[in-house]
């Protein structure tokens, strides 16, 4: 079997627990726990996602993501059963050799040509895809109040997504279904918003609120450093990379076999609310934040959900807000190729289902997390959603796969649009207004305090940039 397969297989077989509403998880806990140690490796062999526990197997998964990526990995492959061998019985001193030769064996790896990954323009910096694109601009006034209140939808919309969607993510609809039913719009236990989603929203904020329009990549990267202790997939090799003196787009690219995941998908309505009605510059911002630990597919993910949450401030249909976010991607990246088979699905289907019973069979053979499968989950949401915030819940939740970092921000973009209304108080008043995170130096905010930064901010980089 290929990495797909193993990866497929596992999760065709993973069942959420049914009895979890008194699952505790100590995150804090979670990313510290592993240095470079035996029990790091195993835990990168075989483990389960602190959030929903379904199982991972990241070292399996590189190899998977290099296979997706173009690349000739059969003999990266051959070594899976030895080192799952090795995993089960904790022999890590065979597991480490194992783990090491499969990584110099990626790291060596040759383009397969034969892949239609080739057939497409490889994106890797904003210049290249500002020459590609060209955007739509919209007047919006950011000193409004009605500006504050759209934040507030959002972020809130956002965290709700997010805690929505730990409690099944790294599973199938299938799945889901055989333990929790259809039509997942409520908590299967207490919301909790201590996760890894949004801390990278917040390190962005806080540079933003320093540099405003004239952020850097390099000036991102320096928060990651002093704020973020460890990180999953891209973002860890990301930040290894830049502890190392790899400064972006480098720390995105070398080495990380995870450059095409969803880390930047899930990070970016932020950029959209600094830049409300302005999809160009919320584009910049999201590749400027994505080079740190991303590239290609990777960073034009981030940018179609900031252009998303950007056009959600004057834009309220959320099937013509799909379409417009797309025509704002290079169309000759594999990315754009995605959101209009996504597109095509929703116009020729009478029902979610149907289209993303096909939506799972054209990437079965991509990861949970990978930021195609995903991506067009998020279309499928937003569009058969009918612009409702109840209906869109339970189809983004009922796709599965990665559905925290789905969720969070397609519900982002409906609390823009539409205003704090739209959403069950039931849903809103058990997050306590408080943020808990993983961050260094921001254990605890309350969300309105979050809201109060991001408007402020956004304001200020506004009045210093007029006429952008």
């Amino acid at each position: 079997m290929n990495a797909g397969q193993y990866e497929r297989n596992w999760m065709d077989n993973a069942l959420p627990e049914k009895e979890n509403s008194n699952h505790k998880i100590n995150w804090m806990k979670y990313v510290q726990k592993g240095e470079a140690s035996d029990n790091q490796l195993l835990a990168d062999w075989i483990s389960c996602v602190p959030g929903s526990m379904a199982p991972c197997h990241l070292v399996i998964a590189a190899i998977q993501a290099m296979r997706n990526k173009g690349y000739l990995v059969d003999e990266a492959e051959k070594l899976i059963e030895p080192g799952l061998l090795a995993a089960e019985k904790k022999d890590f001193a065979a597991l480490q050799r194992i783990t090491a030769d499969i990584y110099n064996l990626l790291n060596m790896a040759q383009p397969d040509r034969l892949s239609g990954y080739y057939r497409y323009t490889q994106y890797k910096s904003w210049d290249d895809i500002r020459k590609a694109v060209i955007f739509p601009k919209y007047q919006y006034d950011s000193s409004s109040g009605a500006f504050a209140g759209a934040v507030k939808a959002g972020w809130t919309a956002q965290l709700i997504g997010g805690a929505l969607g730990t409690q099944i993510e790294g599973y199938t609809k299938t799945n889901i279904e055989k333990v929790y039913g259809k039509n997942i719009s409520s908590y299967l236990r207490t919301p909790e918003t201590y996760n890894d989603d949004i801390t990278y929203e917040l390190v962005f904020l806080d540079v933003f609120k320093k540099s405003g329009f004239g952020i850097t990549s390099k000036d991102i990267a320096a928060g990651w450093l002093e704020e973020i202790a460890d990180g999953y997939s891209a973002e860890r090799i990301a930040l290894e990379n830049l502890r190392k003196g790899i400064m972006p787009p480098e720390s995105g690219q070398y080495m990380n076999y995870f450059s095409d995941w969803i880390g930047v998908q899930m990070r970016t309505p932020i950029h959209g609310m600094v830049c409300p009605g302005n999809p160009e510059l919320a584009a910049k911002l999201a590749v400027y934040d994505g080079v740190v630990s991303h590239s290609n597919s990777g960073i034009l993910g981030g940018m179609f959900n900031a252009i998303l949450t950007s056009l959600a401030f004057v834009k309220k249909d959320m099937k013509t807000l799909v379409t417009e976010a797309a025509s704002c991607l290079p169309r000759d990246s594999e990315y754009a190729s995605v959101i209009s088979y996504a597109l095509t699905l929703c116009r020729e289907h009478p029902d979610w289902e149907s289209a993303w019973k096909l939506a799972e069979e054209k990437f079965m053979y991509y990861n949970w997390i990978h930021a195609y499968p995903n991506a067009v989950a998020e279309v499928i949401a937003l569009w058969y959603g009918n612009d409702d915030f109840k209906t869109t819940t339970e189809i983004i939740c009922g796709c599965g796969l990665d559905a925290d970092c789905t969720a969070a921000p397609v519900l982002n973009i409906l609390g823009v649009a539409y205003g704090i209304d739209i959403i069950d108080p039931a849903l809103i008043v058990p997050l306590h207004n408080t943020v808990k995170t993983i961050l260094r130096d921001k254990r605890i905010i309350s969300i309105d305090s979050l809201v109060e930064e991001t408007v402020a901010a956004a304001g200020s980089a506004a009045e210093k940039c007029k006429g952008y």
